[in-house]
């Protein structure tokens, strides 16, 4: 069940942010929209109610509380962000809004990168945060392995994501040669 809720809440985030962006800029309606987008985090509420719920009852510790524990840490490290980047985008698609910045290269693309890694940090630790009250408050070290398990997938994510932004740094990406009489675009 919680596996579907999972599904259901990532469903519903993006059916949220589709119909907030849609009632700002195709319908006219942009206090609406915004009152739409409000509302997506009462579904991350809903799986963290749902998934200690789950462990109240006597529900085994397994993949799928982890998996919920890591969704709820992306949407904290991402979901605003997420939100914002779409909506900037919508803006200029729909709404006669400037063209959002391309990719940067360079320092700046660097710096980008690391910043996107300090959401990755949010994310994990409050993965991790959820994960280590699940097995305190299961208690059992033997039930609670698949929940360790998932500690370290979020560690695993962070530091990859600290590799990637890293040779972002060491190997900054070149903006393209523009050749005599082309347009930039």
């Amino acid at each position: 069940m919680l596996v579907a809720l999972v599904i259901t809440c990532e469903v519903g985030f993006w059916v949220l942010l589709a119909g907030g962006l849609a009632l700002r800029y195709l319908a006219g309606m942009p206090r609406l929209g915004a009152a739409v987008l409000l509302c997506e985090p009462l579904l991350e509420l809903l799986l963290l109610v749902a998934t200690t719920l789950d462990l109240r009852n006597g529900g085994e510790p397994s993949w799928t509380h982890g998996l919920a524990a890591l969704y709820i840490g992306y949407t904290v490290g991402y979901g605003h962000y997420t939100v914002k980047w779409l909506d900037r985008h919508a803006a200029h698609r729909f709404g006669g809004g400037p063209k959002p910045p391309g990719p940067a290269y360079g320092r700046a693309r660097a710096v980008h990168e690391w910043k996107l890694w300090i959401r990755t940090l949010a994310a994990a630790a409050v993965a991790l945060a959820l994960l280590q009250a699940a097995i305190w408050y299961v208690g059992d070290a033997a039930g609670t392995a698949a929940l360790q398990g998932w500690q370290f997938v979020a560690l695993r994510v962070l530091a990859v994501h600290a590799v990637v932004a890293a040779t972002y740094t060491i190997w900054p990406r070149r903006a393209p040669a523009v050749r005599p009489g082309e347009d930039e675009l």
